[in-house]
């Protein structure tokens, strides 16, 4: 199905695990609001440092938490009238009465923070996590040699107010094509593995002419220079990896549903510590370089529409229609997997 412009009939609502900031964004007693899946959010790191995210509004009078709020031994207090709350979303205080109210409770949310992120589950069957987030350690091979950057403080990138789904992201991972006229590379790399396990699609592609050689030869080469591997959990979390000349380069690309016609994109750059950066302005220059890509594809996105089913080249078909197959998992059966119609939605560009 067509939809308008930047749009999707695809619910904006799937299960997985979805990134919602960075980890220092919440140092120790930190309160920030947050609104992701059409929901306003309360984000705090506790006395014991563990990030916990909340519902944002108290349920005694309705105030929000994350306005004003500020972490005590217990949780999160209340700025109107001092209500504590647990980060379960217990009710642990009133100051002026000498029980807790049990019968109300605000709706935590699972948190798992790593790679320096902090990512949210949700489900819109309210089920726990189904599984865990990957780590840079799970890219293997790429990356357990190496040695990288800390991504804090300039290794990032966030693109707000998108009208991106999560999917049309993900597709990345079996379109190698595009990276010949989106990213101006002089041939299209060659997809050399392509795998399914549960909620992961692993990718590998190799880049330039020596991968195209030994395709067609039919050698196999445990070889990892010059190719990417691709990693999604879900369709919102993405570790990339990539060995250049230049030394590694890790990348998370996630993309967050804030409402029913908007999402944002968070990019996490690590990269591989090298000789070179004793040189000034190496690593500045390294980054701005891995940096430079992602803005290309966002701009593609942002103002793509979704087709069901494409039209697909040869070589594209058996790919897509894998990927958009395994897919499907993260819309639960018992919830609607398509959103109203766009035609009268205001568009939101970038």
């Amino acid at each position: 199905m067509k939809t308008g412009g930047g749009r999707t009939d695809l619910s904006m609502r799937p299960t997985g695990w979805f990134q919602v900031c960075w980890s220092w964004d919440l140092p120790v007693d930190a309160v920030v609001p947050m609104r992701y899946f059409g929901t306003d959010l309360v984000a705090f790191r506790d006395r014991s440092g563990r990030v916990r995210i909340l519902d944002a509004y108290c349920q005694h009078l309705g105030a929000s938490l994350a306005y004003g709020g500020r972490v005590v031994d217990e949780g999160i207090q209340c700025p109107f009238h001092g209500w504590v709350w647990s980060p379960e979303g217990r009710n642990m205080c009133i100051p002026y009465q000498e029980r807790p109210n049990t019968a109300r409770r605000i709706r935590p949310w699972e948190v798992v923070e790593c790679n320096e992120s902090v990512y949210l589950w949700h489900d819109e069957s309210g089920r726990p996590p189904l599984w865990q987030p990957p780590r840079l350690a799970d890219l293997g091979a790429h990356v357990e040699h190496g040695e990288f950057h800390p991504a804090q403080p300039r290794g990032r990138a966030h693109f707000l107010e998108l009208t991106v789904h999560p999917q049309q992201v993900v597709e990345n991972a079996v379109d190698p094509h595009h990276f010949q006229f989106v990213h101006h590379t002089p041939l299209s790399p060659r997809l050399l593995d392509s795998r399914m396990d549960g909620p992961t699609w692993y990718s590998r592609l190799g880049f330039g002419r020596r991968w195209e050689i030994r395709t067609i030869e039919g050698e196999v080469s445990d070889d990892t220079m010059n190719t990417l591997i691709i990693l999604w959990s879900g369709v919102g979390l993405s570790l990339n990896v990539e060995r250049v000349k230049a030394g590694m380069r890790a990348i998370a690309i996630c993309t967050t549903p804030v409402d029913e016609h908007t999402s944002e994109i968070f990019a996490t750059y690590w990269l591989e510590k090298v000789p070179e950066d004793a040189t000034p302005g190496s690593y500045d220059e390294r980054l701005a370089d891995a940096k430079a890509s992602l803005p290309d594809d966002v701009a593609i996105w942002n103002h793509q529409i979704y087709l069901e089913p494409p039209a697909l080249a040869t070589s594209e078909g058996e790919g897509f229609r894998r990927l958009r197959r395994w897919a499907a998992q993260f819309y639960p059966a018992d919830h609607d997997t398509r959103t109203p119609a766009a035609s009268s939605r205001t568009r939101k560009g970038r």
